[in-house]
């Protein structure tokens, strides 16, 4: 305890990684002043105040235990991620992968956040880290990438240069009862029976053709034709990648692979993925169409897509501009923010995709590690390395390593994590490998945690009172 007292930690941002540090900080007997400026500062792209809210995809990628995000989320589990858990508690059909319904999914961890006694859930804008840290005894900044402009320019001024940005783009959501499901079919890809978790809208050549001639020349909002560096390649709007060459759409977004049309017993030329946003299957997203059109042509253009011709928009595609810290040179490992420290006069950590990592698990996850780190730090206990054959534990050490140059926000992915002893040739008994490594890792490692009184228990843990950790 400091002073007599349980410790205090200011969180700035109630996103993934703001909520998670905060459930993660009180369940281990901390005080949490959470701030979130919604409803009273608008972001381009949220559309309630709610804590945690999805605002690009509905999916947090793959749950195979032998790929990295499925590697990221047995890290979310064994360590007790509450986010993680209502992720799971609220999830859609979507194949291999985890998708929720959004509005239960953000409903559920807000209910977490106001319902625990030891986190205060402050509504309005914070401009300034000094003024954010007065009196805490701790600082967590997951303000994420549309962080407010008197906040991005406090953290310019604070990190002494022009933090880095990227441009980022959401897909649209249509309505499931505007659909000609005459025309769509439902199967998820390679598979041999089944109903299929996602609709399928199969183009002919003659109607891909045109759909991307329209795509091309269509009305933008951003009216510039974007370099790679500018955008975060997983979120490349669909009329840029056309950009690229008639048939790069075949290849990314609108790939038939995998896939047969009933109509015609054979692989359609190419096919536009549609996956539920909710339980009830009432709304889906169009997969991979982020985009930077106008509405208007958003509406035309899409419409052109078979089984689309009447959609309802429930969200139109929007592109915005992502703000993120130059983690190599201003995080430890530990996602300690040392020229922010000295501002604020306070231990000061970042999470979230403000601190230069992308994707929701991953957000999730660094608001874990830097809930972990403060929560040692205020304990006077020094919290364990994070093993580098974990998957966050590779995209940390990634992300901090001050060799990388120009460097741009990551996933987590096999390509950063430490080679493996012995060359394994085959990709999935080399995957299969780096699984199992990363399986031990976090094993040797949340033992450290349970050592030292720092750990929760698998799926999360219940809430303890300031004098039982601290």
């Amino acid at each position: 305890m400091l002073g007599g007292m349980s410790p205090s930690v200011v969180i700035l941002g109630a996103g993934l990684a703001g909520s998670e540090a905060a459930l993660q900080l009180a369940a281990r007997g901390v005080r949490v002043r959470l701030f979130e400026m919604r409803p009273q500062t608008p972001t381009p792209v949220h559309v309630t105040d709610a804590c945690a809210e999805l605002v690009c995809s509905n999916s947090l990628k793959s749950v195979k235990p032998d790929s990295a995000a499925g590697m990221l989320k047995r890290e979310l589990e064994e360590l007790g991620s509450f986010v993680y858990a209502a992720a799971l508690r609220h999830r859609v059909a979507a194949g291999g992968a985890l998708a929720v319904d959004r509005a239960a999914f953000s409903a559920d961890v807000t209910g977490l956040v106001e319902a625990h006694p030891l986190v205060e859930l402050a509504r309005g804008e914070v401009q300034s880290l000094a003024d954010a840290a007065r009196g805490a005894d701790a600082l967590v900044v997951a303000t994420g990438p549309l962080t407010s402009d008197a906040l991005a320019a406090d953290l310019a001024r604070v990190a002494g240069g022009d933090h880095l940005a990227f441009y980022d783009a959401a897909a649209p959501i249509v309505m499931a009862d505007s659909l000609d499901e005459g025309k769509l079919f439902r199967q998820s890809r390679y598979e041999d029976a089944g109903a299929g978790d996602y609709l399928n809208a199969p183009f002919d050549r003659a109607e891909y053709d045109a759909f991307v001639d329209a795509l091309v020349s269509a009305e933008r909002v951003v009216k510039k034709d974007f370099e790679t560096r500018d955008l975060f390649q997983a979120c490349q709007p669909i009329e840029e990648i056309a950009r690229k060459g008639r048939d790069a759409p075949r290849f990314g977004a609108l790939k038939p692979v995998g896939l047969t049309d009933p109509r015609t017993g054979r692989r359609p030329w190419a096919a536009l993925q549609l996956r539920a946003e909710d339980a009830r299957g009432e709304s889906y997203n169009l997969v991979g169409f982020q985009t930077n059109l106008t509405f208007p042509e958003q509406r035309r253009v899409f419409r052109m897509i078979p089984g689309l011709e009447r959609a309802e928009f429930a969200r139109y595609g929007v592109m915005h501009r992502n703000t993120f810290l130059d983690a190599p040179r201003l995080l430890g490992a530990d996602l300690r923010f040392a020229a922010a420290e000295a501002a604020t006069g306070v231990p000061t950590f970042a999470a979230g995709q403000l601190s230069g990592t992308e994707g929701y698990c991953e957000a999730i996850r660094s608001g874990l590690h830097a809930a972990v780190s403060a929560a040692a730090l205020l304990s006077g206990r020094v919290a364990p390395r994070l093993p580098e054959e974990t998957a966050f534990g590779a995209l940390v050490a990634y992300a901090t390593d001050p060799a990388v140059k120009d460097y741009q926000p990551m996933h987590v992915n096999f390509g950063i994590m430490p080679p493996l002893e012995r060359r394994v040739r085959n990709k999935r008994d080399r995957y299969a490998a780096y699984a199992e490594r990363g399986a031990r890792a976090l094993g040797a490692y949340a033992e450290e945690l349970r050592a030292l009184g720092l750990a929760l228990d698998a799926g999360g843990a219940e809430w303890k009172e300031p004098s039982d950790v601290l």
